[in-house]
């Protein structure tokens, strides 16, 4: 990975925390999260008194904190997640804004949605079952999209008598899986959901753990992933030119910078035509401003007219990101229609949307043992897999490694906009020695 690179001006990162859970079907998230909710006390009286008189209709004495959490109707009828459900809630110490995930296999790919922005994911096992198929993608999933911390939450320990052998056995297991994808190490946390051990409060029934609970470790885990320490990336969403008689010669350059920070003075290049200038003013809230950080929205002034239009980077000249056509990548599957080699696309990278052609798929990866199956000729949904796209114009990428927010991208099918895949640029641990073939241009057609 890229050296950082730290920028004077940048204010001191927010204590918040953005965390995905994930798991199988039935391993409890939707409780835990629920748990967390209402032993943090932050379900509101209104809230939980609906989850009460819904959990008497369906014959259920306790509350059932699941249902905080499944909002929609087919979910609490089948009482399994089916969507992606955000909540916010805070703590004395820290805010927070969860992600909780689908656990079926046909909703992996929501999973995707919800881990994309994550610094922390809390992954379920079923004390009983171990770690299962679904354990070991969304490992991989954690692992793809570089989110830099991992709880693994053993949940109903109180099936199982809050037996230790059993929690250390599970603990070995998914810590010689993760280790193979590069997860650094993860901490595991013996729990209770349904029970309320170790959630929040420490449990009574097994005094042989000594770590934190879920809330303590979610209290404390340093943040590392500071957008403001990123490469400094300006996506361009709009060019404004009022032309008015109070303002006849503005030319601002408006949207929300994508990682890093951006100061007056400092050179810039834009990217993709390469053209440098200097910037002018940065414009924040109707207001002038000195330097602007992520995630703020700004308006930044440059001292040439130069040409810069909607889908272009500003980026500083001596961090810039190289640009290319040729796009390799690790994608995950999240259409039910699949992806095909020679299939036209359209790809979305922050602000840019260009036609691009999927020039090759070389590897999918198999989770069961991490191998690369050469050669598939599609994806299908919830896949996992290389490919490498050609673009009709150069893009601005950074590796994923580097930048999560400029190193991603979507694939879009162009004649209904359904999205396809999801993409991470550059390196993974899904591109094994398979011998993938560097890029070629000969054949192309634009």
């Amino acid at each position: 990975m890229t050296e950082t690179i730290q920028r004077p001006g940048v204010r001191p990162p927010a204590t918040l925390l953005r965390f995905a859970t994930a798991g199988s079907v039935d391993d409890g998230k939707s409780t835990l999260v629920g748990r967390l909710l209402h032993d943090s006390k932050s379900v509101l009286t209104d809230q939980l008194e609906a989850v009460e008189d819904a959990s008497r209709k369906r014959g259920q004495e306790a509350p059932d904190l699941a249902l905080l959490t499944d909002g929609l109707r087919a979910e609490r009828e089948q009482g399994i997640t089916i969507d992606v459900a955000y909540r916010y809630f805070a703590t004395p110490r820290r805010r927070f804004i969860l992600a909780d995930t689908p656990g079926h296999v046909q909703y992996t790919r929501n999973m995707v949605t919800g881990a994309s922005t994550a610094e922390l994911t809390v992954i379920l096992v079923d004390a009983r079952h171990g770690v299962v198929e679904q354990t070991r993608r969304h490992a991989a999933l954690t692992a793809l999209l570089q989110v830099p911390h991992v709880v693994l939450a053993v949940n109903k320990m109180d099936l199982v008598d809050y037996a230790e052998p059993v929690f250390a056995a599970i603990t070995r297991e998914f810590t010689a899986y993760s280790a193979e994808l590069g997860i650094p190490a993860a901490t595991a946390i013996p729990i209770s959901a349904l029970a309320g051990d170790n959630v929040v409060e420490p449990s009574s029934h097994m005094d042989w753990y000594g770590g934190p609970t879920v809330l303590e470790h979610l209290e404390t885990v340093p943040v590392s992933h500071d957008l403001t320490a990123c490469h400094a990336r300006f996506p361009v969403q709009y060019v404004i030119r009022p032309q008015t008689a109070e303002h006849p010669d503005y030319r601002g350059y408006a949207g929300q910078i994508a990682a890093g920070a951006f100061r007056i003075g400092e050179p810039v290049t834009v990217l993709p035509s390469g053209r440098t200038s200097t910037i002018a003013g940065i414009d924040l809230l109707g207001d002038s401003v000195d330097t602007a950080w992520a995630p703020q929205s700004v308006t930044i002034r440059l001292t040439d007219d130069v040409d810069v239009s909607r889908g272009d980077l500003i980026a500083p000249s001596d961090d810039a990101p190289a640009v290319t056509q040729d796009v390799e990548a690790t994608v995950c599957h999240v259409a039910d229609r699949p992806l095909t080699i020679g299939q036209r696309v359209l790809i979305k990278h922050t602000t840019r949307t260009v036609k691009a052609i999927v020039k090759d798929i070389p590897s999918r990866l198999t989770l069961d043992d991490l191998s690369q199956h050469p050669a598939p000729g599609q994806l299908v949904a919830n896949d996992i897999g290389r490919v490498l796209v050609r673009t009709a114009v150069p893009l601005a990428l950074d590796a994923y490694a580097d930048s999560r927010r400029t190193g991603s991208f979507l694939l879009i099918d162009p004649a209904d906009g359904t999205t396809l895949a999801a993409g991470m640029a550059g390196g993974s641990f899904a591109a094994a020695a398979t011998g993938i073939p560097g890029p070629d241009d000969a054949g192309w057609d634009f």
